[in-house]
This record gives C-alpha cells, sequence and structure tokens, in this order.
C-alpha cells in the first residue's frame, strides 16, 4: 500500500531536493513562503477587522 514517507524515505527525499534546488536556495523558498503566509494571515484579519466595524455600524 502507498502511505506517507517513513524515516529513511524522507532522508532522501530531503537528499534530492538539496541536490536539486542547493541550501541557498531552499533558504530563499522558505522566506518567501514565510513571508506569504504572514501577508495572508494580516490580510484576513484586517478582513475580520472591517467586516466586525460594518456589523457594528448596522446595529447603531
Amino acid at each position: 500500500m502507498l502511505g506517507l514517507p517513513r524515516g529513511s524515505e524522507w532522508i532522501i527525499i530531503l537528499i534530492i531536493v538539496i541536490l536539486l534546488f542547493g541550501p541557498g536556495r531552499i533558504g530563499k523558498i522558505a522566506g518567501e513562503i514565510g513571508r506569504s503566509i504572514k501577508s495572508f494571515r494580516e490580510g484576513l484579519s484586517s478582513d475580520e477587522e472591517a467586516a466586525g466595524k460594518n456589523e457594528g455600524e448596522e446595529n447603531k
């Protein structure tokens, strides 16, 4: 059966990824992903704040 990779399989996958992209590029990609997630969360919170303000104005 196919399933999620186990311990030794993850190590092989990690080695292949490092060989393909190199350690420097992996760091850049991880940083970009982190910034994207942070921006997405900030966008969600600003949308929730705007929705909360609109609901408050309707109740007045």
